[in-house]
């Protein structure tokens, strides 16, 4: 039972990750923040779909559930805006200090497991760590571009950022950095992201 205990200590805290709003909007549900609970779902969802553009083999399992709890940490840490430098080198520390807290109330072998393949995602050295970051850099690219420029526009993101930020895609998944490129120049047309 104290097994069980734990992990139903884990799972309610998880329901923390619903509270902690994203840069992100949500433009079907009258343009609000998205959270990060739901981000992460989405993108689990996405690496599914699109497993098919990574050009080395992943094992898809490991990599939904890397998606699944890998901003688990913005419980303590919070969301940093992508294009915030200085706020993400500032929150790598509280992160990792996170990670052990939350994966930390689960029994001790499924902590260490979890708390790994967090940092697996973090370290991006994998071919699944990587294609797992891949999406997670993917989704926002899209949501923005479906949003009229959404947080790009909000805060005068320039496009050397945006292809900067994603450019990760390119050795990763060539088709679908071709995409986000393709993005990334209507946005700039568009008045959504400022021209370098």
């Amino acid at each position: 039972m104290e097994n069980l205990n734990q992990q139903i200590d884990f799972i309610m805290e998880l329901d923390r990750l619903k509270a902690v709003q994203r840069r992100c909007r949500i433009k079907c549900d009258d343009n609000r923040f998205e959270n990060s609970a739901e981000h992460s779902w989405h993108i689990a969802l996405m690496a599914q779909v699109l497993s098919a553009y990574a050009d080395e083999p992943v094992n898809l399992q490991r990599v939904v559930t890397m998606l699944l709890i890998h901003d688990i940490v913005e419980i303590d840490a919070g969301d940093t805006f992508a294009f915030d430098t200085a706020g993400q080198e500032s929150t790598v520390g509280v992160e990792a200090e996170a990670a052990d807290r939350i994966f930390g109330l689960l029994p001790e072998e499924q902590a260490q497991s979890y708390r790994t393949l967090w940092q697996e995602f973090e370290d991006a050295e994998t071919a699944d760590g990587r294609f797992a970051k891949a999406m997670d850099r993917m989704l926002p690219l899209l949501q923005n571009c479906r949003n009229e420029g959404g947080s790009w526009a909000e805060h005068s993101v320039r496009r050397s950022q945006v292809i900067n930020r994603n450019e990760y895609l390119k050795g990763l998944t060539p088709r679908l950095w071709e995409y986000a490129l393709s993005e990334i120049d209507q946005a700039t047309d568009k008045g959504w992201l400022i021209r370098d």
